[in-house]
């Protein structure tokens, strides 16, 4: 696999300056055009803006990027056609010459590859609701349980069993700490409703954990920063509570089971929200980059 690192990521990892890399799954599968471009855009600026260097990352005709140019970040949001991949679909992508846009496993897979330490998403996979049935858990905690990345993140998703995803990535070892909270949040909400064991309170303090991280020598696996969205922000969690029932019982009566449920309740929650959980999907989204970049920049410093 050839893996390809922009001019300004290499430079900039090179020069030990900060790197966020961000995942291409909400441009390509997300948002509607033509707002996905524009959304892909202005988290790469925010990140700009906090002084660090953006790193989307994709996979084009077989080749995996980390770091996108503009044509390439139009083609990803625009071209028919463009795959989702999970990190288990990269080798396939990759013989077969496929495109496809990153999940949160792919793009922590080859972010890390490249060296860019730190990453931003809305929210991971998990273990979804009726697992004892279905035996549904997201490739996401396998992956980070492997891969020494930090991810800034809004929690789980909320239509998924939170409480056993914590479980889960607490017997996978992977670390978890609110962000200047000691709840963890749930996405479009601000509280899922369950506690956190650690709580962190600057970019610094995120920093010197990576640090320790690296000088205990632990097996490698992934710290996540749960960042919850502002309250004033989240979607108003009793429309959230009444709308997921509400998929939830549609989602049975339609049969719809596996990789089907999650774009399914999703959608539903868009549109019986009146949109309102996408605003407070993209609002998470903002605030997890811009405090990426400034922890990438407190990694950076040293």
């Amino acid at each position: 696999m050839v893996l390809v690192v922009s001019e300004e990521v290499r430079d900039a990892l090179d020069a030990r300056r900060p790197v966020v890399a961000l995942e291409s799954t909400i441009i390509a599968h997300g948002l509607p055009r033509p707002r996905n471009l524009r959304v892909a855009v202005e988290l790469e600026d925010v990140v700009r803006e906090t002084g660090a260097v953006p790193a989307t990352v994709a996979v084009l005709d077989g080749k995996p990027h980390v770091g996108l140019g503009k044509e390439q970040l139009e083609r990803v949001a625009n071209e028919a056609g463009i795959r989702k991949l999970g990190h288990r679909d990269l080798p396939l992508a990759v013989a077969a010459g496929a495109s496809g846009a990153t999940t949160v496993s792919a793009t922590a897979q080859l972010a890390a590859l490249a060296g860019v330490r730190v990453f931003a998403t809305g929210g991971l996979g998990g273990v979804h609701r009726e697992w004892t049935v279905t035996q549904d858990e997201s490739a996401d905690l396998g992956l980070l349980a492997r891969t020494r990345i930090t991810v800034v993140c809004a929690g789980v998703k909320s239509i998924l069993d939170v409480p056993a995803t914590l479980q889960r990535l607490e017997t996978l070892g992977v670390a978890v700490a609110g962000y200047r909270t000691g709840r963890f949040p749930g996405f479009y909400l601000s509280d899922s409703g369950h506690p956190v064991d650690w709580t962190l309170e600057s970019p610094r303090e995120v920093a010197r954990v990576m640090r320790a991280q690296d000088a205990l020598d632990a097996p490698d696996s992934a710290l996540i920063v749960a960042n919850p969205v502002p309250p004033e922000q989240q979607l108003d969690p009793e429309l959230h509570a009444r709308v997921l029932a509400e998929a939830l019982r549609a989602c049975e009566e339609a049969g719809v089971t596996g990789q089907g449920v999650t774009p399914f309740l999703l959608d539903h929650l868009v549109r019986h929200t009146d949109g309102a959980s996408l605003s407070a999907n993209l609002a998470a989204v903002r605030g997890n980059v811009r405090l990426a970049a400034r922890i990438a920049t407190a990694w950076a410093e040293g």
